[in-house]
């Protein structure tokens, strides 16, 4: 069997592609790119907006489709399968990139690639298109999911082709073209920022350079955790099977849960972050995020899992965390090797089951109690300090460890000589 032929940007011209599914938000940059699209390809666009939880209205987006002559258009609402079927695996796993990152962009780039390619299938398209620069990872991780889950989808990213490499460009190519985009003149955002469900995140403007410090009015989901309440408030999160299903004895579904810890959370001053990151493509990258609710969960899902899984379950999941993590963050969530590890990490869960009390306050998360009924296992016979009642004969331990020691002995003896 053939390998499937991956079509290049210079095929694509050539075999004139006749419809293409754009990654749009109707933004500056995707609202160029619509209209290019349609100048450079002479081709028909099928508009496709995701509903991840970026808290903006998105029926703009549809108005300034139709006004762009777009026939068919997508706005698909899929904050329940974002968070249930990307967000909670991942936590599963613990996942964080170079210790910080929690990940709330890169989660995110899987399944807008998905619905990318099903829009392509149900359209007939012959190509997808995203924004994403030449410069960044998004690009990685839109085109490695299409091609995971169709090899021979073709995929234009006008970034690369195109010569409209800053934002005066876009705006005259806008202005030329009288294309629909909300702009003043004298008015600039000074942050690229990304937002869903799990988190928000600022780049560009001053956090360019690493010493200069975010802005305080830069920050949207979060207070200063100088300003947050002098008074710590206490939650209490229900797990099954890994996930949390319940807040303070109320069920949630899986978007409500972030959503509720984003709002709590938030007010608390907690999930900001602020890093130099590596990306794929090789350069650093300063950027700020704002995570609260995502920054609960971790915190509350590893205290939980401190009382149910098996000290060596739980220390091969902290081996291969990073890999995983690094998975994600390099675009391939579709691949087998990040199929294999969530299969194991999923079952390690079948037994993460309890709950867990935390107190927020001022930027912190402390864990203040968690339980667990029929899952724990910790034995407080085997941990007292108090009389064990012949539960553990503490003479054993002498052959223990002298027995591990063997090897540190016969080495420090090959030393003396």
């Amino acid at each position: 069997m053939r390998p499937p032929q991956l079509a290049s940007i210079d095929e694509m011209a050539k075999n004139a592609v006749k419809k293409v599914v754009l990654a749009y938000s109707g933004g500056l940059d995707t609202s160029v790119i619509l209209k290019w699209l349609q100048d450079t390809y002479d081709c028909e666009v099928v508009t496709f907006t995701a509903d991840i939880g970026q808290g903006e209205e998105l029926e703009p987006a549809r108005a300034k489709a139709k006004q762009m002559a777009v026939k068919e258009i997508y706005i698909d609402d899929l904050k329940e399968e974002f968070v249930g079927d990307f967000v909670y695996p991942m936590f599963r796993a613990n996942a964080i990139y170079e210790g910080e990152y929690l990940l709330g962009t890169s989660i995110a780039r899987p399944l807008i690639a998905k619905r990318l390619v099903e829009i392509a299938r149900e359209t007939n398209a012959d190509a997808i298109s995203h924004g994403a620069t030449g410069k960044g990872n998004d690009q990685v991780r839109f085109e490695l999911g299409a091609y995971a889950l169709q090899p021979d989808i073709s995929v234009i990213a006008p970034w690369r082709e195109w010569d409209l490499n800053s934002r005066e460009k876009l705006l005259a190519y806008a202005e030329q073209h009288a294309i629909p985009i909300e702009y003043q003149a004298g008015k600039k955002s000074p942050y690229s920022m990304d937002a869903n469900l799990l988190h928000i995140s600022y780049e560009g403007g001053v956090l360019e350079d690493p010493w200069a410090s975010p802005e305080d009015s830069m920050w949207r989901w979060s207070v200063a955790p100088e300003q947050a309440p002098d008074e710590a408030q206490i939650i209490e999160l229900e797990f099954e099977c890994g996930d949390i299903v319940a807040i303070d004895s109320e069920v949630h579904s899986p978007a409500s849960v972030l959503a509720t810890l984003n709002r709590i959370g938030g007010s608390h001053g907690i999930g900001r972050l602020d890093i130099v990151e590596n990306r794929y493509v090789g350069m650093k990258s300063r950027g700020c995020y704002e995570t609260p609710g995502g920054t609960i969960m971790l915190k509350a899902h590893r205290a939980i899992e401190s009382l149910t899984l098996d000290r060596e379950v739980a220390h091969l999941k902290d081996e291969l965390m990073p890999r995983y993590a690094s998975l994600i963050y390099n675009g391939y969530w579709w691949s087998p090797e990040r199929k294999l590890l969530q299969r194991m990490i999923d079952d390690s869960q079948q037994r993460v089951n309890g709950s867990v009390r935390l107190s927020l306050y001022k930027g912190n998360v402390m864990v203040l109690g968690r339980r667990s009924t029929a899952d724990s296992l910790f034995s407080g016979q085997l941990a007292t300090f108090e009389d064990d009642a012949g539960t553990y004969n503490q003479a054993d331990a002498e052959g223990f460890i002298k027995l591990n020691a063997l090897r540190l002995r016969v080495g420090a003896q090959r030393e003396l000589k």
